[in-house]
């Protein structure tokens, strides 16, 4: 990957970082392209839905919310970016009836198991082949934090933009003058950031969000991802929130090792936002934590605690310990510092 990487730079110049993130992560030879499944306790990274099946549980009330709201007795569901299936499989179970049921994700790997996980899902590779005229919800869970994004420096008059060039016989950034519509995305996105800050340019997460909502003819999309408003993500401007992971750890430098790291960033929910509005939909912004709890996971917790004790008094500690178990990897998806402070963007049509 990177040697390929360096013979495409030389032979065409520098590389819009969104280019270099496509191939690094969607190429033949991309992150996620092989036969490896990332989002699992033997991977990479673990997302709520593999900490816990109480959050396909808990998002299923909220389908079921929906489904009242526009009065779709089957709601329709979609889970893009959906990975082993631990979302969808809970989901669908505390559900009940659904009607269509689609399964989205571009890795091979990720597609098998979700062909045996989820056999009542229809599986596909992008959300180009998912069908219009949905009656329910499209569910991301991180997934936009993936899709590939520009990158845009601050300069004293307004934007250059970091391309991956060939320097010396390694891939480099370098900056060049900054494209229009990735300076245009920054100045109305990218908040205040200093003279030399970066700024990941999300152009792509934005075409996602409204192909989306396209498709919804009632229903909602939820967005569960890292990240913040433009003005919550302030503080870390001046470095930008670009970084890799490898095996649940942070990785090295995303020039690296291209095609053997996960390349990531911070979601900008104001520019994700601004998109579904336009869009026509009806938007609100929560913490994981506050959605969650209103979706009824805590009263889930309190009786996963009681039923706890109940354990203990009847002397069964194997059942017991098991549940306390469940319990703390349930109260984990509620951690204040930790997936707890994920955002959670509805978007309702």
């Amino acid at each position: 990957m990177r040697d390929h990487l360096l013979a495409r730079a030389a032979a065409e110049g520098p590389l819009p970082f969104e280019e270099f993130m496509r191939a690094a992560l969607y190429g033949p030879e991309g992150f996620f392209a092989g036969g490896v499944l990332r989002s699992v306790r033997s991977g990479d990274f673990l997302t709520s839905p593999e900490v816990s099946p109480l959050f396909g549980e808990t998002i299923a009330a909220f389908v079921r919310a929906e489904a009242a709201r526009i009065g779709a007795g089957t709601p329709d569901v979609v889970d893009a970016g959906a990975g082993s299936g631990s979302l969808l499989r809970p989901l669908l179970d505390a559900l009940g009836p659904a009607g269509r049921v689609w399964a989205v994700d571009v890795s091979p790997a990720a597609r098998a198991s979700l062909a045996e996980r989820v056999p009542e899902a229809a599986v596909a590779p992008a959300l180009d082949a998912v069908p219009g005229g949905l009656r329910g919800v499209v569910v991301a869970n991180e997934l936009l934090d993936n899709l590939p994004a520009a990158l845009a420096v601050r300069t004293g008059e307004g934007w250059d933009e970091q391309r991956v060039a060939a320097v010396d016989g390694a891939l480099a950034l370098v900056e060049v003058p900054a494209r229009p519509e990735v300076a245009a995305w920054a100045d109305a996105h990218g908040g205040d950031v200093p003279p030399g800050g970066r700024v990941e340019v999300q152009l792509e997460a934005g075409a996602w969000v409204a192909a989306a909502l396209s498709r919804l003819e009632a229903g909602a999309l939820l967005v569960v991802d890292y990240g913040d408003t433009a003005e919550g993500l302030r503080p870390r401007r001046a470095e930008g929130t670009l970084r890799t992971y490898r095996a649940h750890h942070f990785g090295p430098d995303p020039l690296l090792e291209p095609g053997a790291t996960d390349i990531t960033m911070d979601v900008n929910f104001s520019a994700i936002a601004a998109v579904a509005s336009e869009a026509g939909a009806e938007v609100s912004l929560h913490r994981q934590d506050d959605f969650l709890v209103s979706l009824g996971l805590d009263a889930r917790l309190s009786e996963l605690r009681h039923r706890e004790l109940d354990l203990a008094r009847s002397g069964d500690t194997m059942a017991r310990l098991r549940l306390r178990s469940d319990l703390s990897d349930g109260q984990t998806l509620l951690h204040p510092r930790g997936l707890g402070d994920f955002r959670v963007l509805a978007a309702r049509v």
